[in-house]
């Protein structure tokens, strides 16, 4: 396997006056072809509105800004719209083939953001989303003759006409100030939407930093797009400590501030990628291969994507190692190390979790 690991920054796909779309492409990056991994970032400006689509692949979407954002959604085989209000440290799972828009309801000047990690392997190109909409100059309405958009709909031909190709924008367009979207339904999003970032931490270490784990199991939404998530903040100086899937999966890092230094260690016990990594840059660690980190001095936050309903990450420096599982005499002939010194390696990792504070935090 000899792909370039290299954290990557998204390509701007599209810019208007209602947002932008920045995608990370296969052809490029195409380690994200190989793991079946994608991700995109969308920019809502003010009434920026991302006219209705589904796509052929699972994803979570991540509120990185905004307050006042506003979601419509109707799942497969259902005839509902739910509506629902997201903002910041929002999560918001998207089962593959379920149709979404998303509008900024906010007049002033602050953007809503979200970036969508997620995995692609029914997808049409491995490694990318693929996005079909319903209007507009890419829409599906329009790919249709007029003489079949008039048999479908039972109308006249320029009645046809008008339904199909009204809607000139593609992507994102801006709505005319007056313009009432559906009021969200609180309720609903209860089900639907979970703050990351506001809930307790499963891990949380003075100096380190905090953890965050997101599964099925806290959310059952997420099970629809059969995927979960990670949200770590590290501290200045902080490390989040080596660790691996156990289960066959990748893993998916999106730096969403800071900046940090990565190291990740492949076959034959080689240190495949040993770089800088930053905010708005994506790492797609491959299945097996292990990963660590270490925040800079203004720190670093990261959310991370799994495939699969619950965490199968083994960690290698922590209390939970699996080098404290082994027996006594098993690691201290495989380290080659005396007993004693056996006994002080493992002794220290009883003291750490997956995040650990420098080494001259008091």
């Amino acid at each position: 396997m000899d792909f370039d690991l290299s954290p990557r920054s998204a390509q701007q796909l599209f810019d208007g006056e209602g947002g932008s779309y920045h995608t990370w492409s296969s052809s490029e990056f195409p380690l994200l072809a190989e793991e079946k991994v994608a991700a995109g970032r969308a920019v809502l400006q003010p009434r920026g509105f991302a006219l209705p689509h589904y796509a052929d692949s699972s994803k979570i979407g991540y509120v990185l800004q905004g307050s006042d954002g506003i979601v419509g959604m109707v799942l497969p085989n259902s005839s509902e719209e739910v509506v629902f209000r997201v903002k910041k440290g929002d999560v918001i799972p998207v089962p593959p083939g379920a149709l979404s828009w998303w509008y900024n309801n906010g007049d002033h000047s602050e953007e809503v953001v979200v970036v969508f990690l997620g995995e692609t392997s029914k997808a049409h190109i491995p490694g990318e989303f693929t996005y079909f909409f319903l209007s507009g100059g890419q829409g599906i309405m329009g790919g249709f003759s007029t003489e079949f958009i008039s048999r479908a709909y039972k109308m006249n031909e320029e009645e046809a006409d008008k339904l199909a190709k009204s809607q000139t924008g593609i992507l994102l367009i801006k709505l005319d100030p007056g313009i009432r979207m559906p009021h969200p339904n609180m309720e609903i999003g209860e089900k639907m939407v979970y703050n990351i970032d506001a809930a307790l931490p499963d891990v949380d270490v003075r100096g380190g930093g905090v953890f965050k784990a997101l599964t099925a199991a806290g959310f059952p939404f997420l099970e629809e797009a059969g995927l979960s998530i990670n949200r770590v903040k590290l501290e200045a100086n902080a490390m989040y400590s080596p660790s691996y899937t156990a289960d066959g999966t990748f893993q998916v890092f999106y730096v969403a501030r800071g900046t940090g230094r990565v190291q990740v260690v492949g076959i034959g016990g080689k240190r495949v990628l040993d770089t800088k990594i930053q905010a708005g840059q994506l790492l797609v660690v491959p299945r097996f291969f292990v990963v660590a980190q270490i925040a800079y001095s203004e720190g670093m936050e990261f959310v991370s994507i799994l495939p699969g309903k619950s965490r199968a990450v083994e960690e290698l420096a922590s209390k939970k190692s699996v080098w404290n599982a082994l027996s006594p005499i098993v690691s201290q002939v495989a380290l080659s190390v005396t007993p004693e010194f056996e006994e002080f390696f493992k002794s220290n990792m009883q003291k750490t979790t997956i995040l650990i504070p420098p080494t001259n935090y008091i």
